[in-house]
């Protein structure tokens, strides 16, 4: 075999990409892998990322692997321990030396000629190196690493001040003192407000154009603290993993049948936080619950933040910027010294490469997701996406493991190629990210593969059902072509 060549070959080492190759070393060791990722270190999005505050907005009992218990009590981690915790899994795991660091994809094409992908990767040096593979697991993520989304602002070169996006956090900036004006009202954006206020800042408006649905949670899980004295650490985690499943579950379901019940629930929660004085207006969407992620504040950081009078927020459309800060529709201008764009992701499937099968390029937007975690006529391919209304790692780790079997079955039928085939399946309008109206979804959703209007194809985002099929159903299906 040619010295690139492996039989299992995975896109990315960040939180998906280094659990699947965890998953292959434990259940197929005897498998060859190797990992290509673009950046110079583990962890995809928790590498990246550096802005202030940078913290899941998922429950670390559910956001960790299955197979490597989260060891804190903390609810939500910051950035740098969610890190640590994927850098250490893979090292647990033998799987670092696996990884060629510095090598962005270009593209991946089948040959079904040869029955192997075949994928060219661009080094940090310049120079282009070509894999190939058996199989092809793509944990790329869903958005561009190059760059956000930022809006045309209009007016935006007037501004004598600095404009930053989350995603391109400058080394050691310094805002103390400053003014700073947040535009957004998404996780990033209600994560920075209060980090920044904390760290020094005179004066932090989060300027949101609609409002989101904010839940604040404790920062450290007491049932947690309670078991941790009596029950060992994988005990533990796995009581607060099934207890924190079924509570999302529940708030998900409950939100979908009953939207004014849980409106209220948050409201009465928000109003709660807010205090005397507090403004509902800011914490009140023209959308139900789930319609968009809900975000989480630790401990009502925001709202403490608000109610001291160290930050404020404002409902309002921009005018334009100038050159001391923005002027708002309304007449109201926000004086700033840094303005933070925290307006969202451009989404990107495969880390931008081209994907090709026997030489005709796949146009993504014609295919559907098989089970969510197959694309329909791309042979041998794992693509993964996490849940939108759950951990990403939830399912993740499941498609991870239900891919494997299925390596297993053709290994021991004696077979090399298995495609997903739609055949009499109605289209639906739903990618596989499902309904949620958020901009970046919405944006990007020519980017993503469609559901189909019925099982296999229907993306079911229910851990518990998901769990059950992918974890111990059927690796055969009549939508599955398996060959020699």
């Amino acid at each position: 075999m040619p010295k690139n060549h492996v039989d299992v070959l995975i896109l990315g080492a960040g939180i998906s990409g280094i659990g699947a190759a965890c998953h292959l070393t434990r259940k197929l060791p005897g498998k060859s892998y190797a990992i290509l990722e673009r950046r110079d270190a583990i962890g995809g999005t928790w590498d990246l990322f550096r802005y202030p505050g940078i913290r899941s907005d998922s429950d670390m009992s559910t956001f960790g692997y299955s197979f490597r218990p989260w060891r804190e009590a903390k609810v939500l981690a910051d950035g740098p321990s969610i890190r640590k915790y994927v850098s250490d899994t893979a090292d647990e795991h033998g799987v670092r030396e696996r990884i060629q660091f510095g090598r962005k994809v270009l593209k991946a094409e089948w040959s079904s000629t040869k029955s192997q992908w075949s994928v060219s990767a661009e080094c940090s040096d310049g120079s282009t190196e070509t894999w190939t593979a058996q199989f092809l697991i793509a944990a790329t993520g869903y958005y561009s690493h190059d760059a956000g989304y930022t809006p045309m602002f209009k007016g935006r070169s007037q501004f004598k001040g600095q404009i930053i996006h989350p995603q391109q956090w400058p080394e050691n900036l310094d805002y103390s003192g400053k003014k700073v004006v947040v535009i957004g009202s998404g996780a990033t954006a209600i994560t920075l407000v209060p980090s920044m206020v904390a760290g020094g800042a005179a004066e932090v408006t989060m300027l949101q154009r609609s409002p989101t649905y904010v839940l604040s949670v404790p920062s450290i899980d007491p049932l947690w603290k309670t078991l941790s004295r009596v029950m060992p650490d994988k005990a533990v985690y796995l009581a607060t993993r099934l207890r924190n499943i079924g509570l999302q579950r529940t708030l998900f379901v409950t939100a979908r049948r009953a939207p004014k019940v849980v409106k209220r629930f948050i409201a009465a929660q928000t109003r709660r936080q807010l205090g005397k004085g507090g403004d509902m207006r800011h914490f009140t969407p023209r959308y139900n619950p789930w319609d968009e992620r809900l975000c989480v504040v630790p401990d009502g950081d925001l709202f403490r933040a608000l109610r001291k009078g160290q930050a404020k927020i404002v409902t309002d459309t921009i005018q334009q910027f100038d050159a001391t800060g923005i002027q708002l529709d309304s007449g109201t201008h926000l004086d700033a010294d840094i303005i933070v764009t925290a307006t969202g992701l451009n989404l990107q499937l495969f880390g931008g490469a081209e994907m090709k099968v026997d030489g005709k390029a796949v146009n993504i937007t014609e295919h559907m997701a098989y089970k969510g975690m197959m694309i329909s006529d791309v042979p041998n391919l794992l693509a993964i996406f996490g849940y939108t209304n759950a951990s990403w790692t939830l399912k993740a780790d499941i498609v991870s493991e239900h891919f494997l079997r299925m390596m297993a079955h053709m290994d021991k039928k004696k077979l090399r190629v298995v495609t997903p085939r739609a055949k009499n399946v109605g289209v639906s309008n739903e990618t596989v990210m499902g309904s949620l109206a958020s901009g970046y979804v919405q944006r990007g959703a020519h980017t993503l593969p469609r559901q189909g209007d019925r099982a296999p194809w229907a993306v079911l985002n229910d851990y518990l059902r998901d769990a059950a099929a992918l974890k111990f159903g059927k690796v055969t299906n009549p939508a599955l072509e398996y060959r020699v």
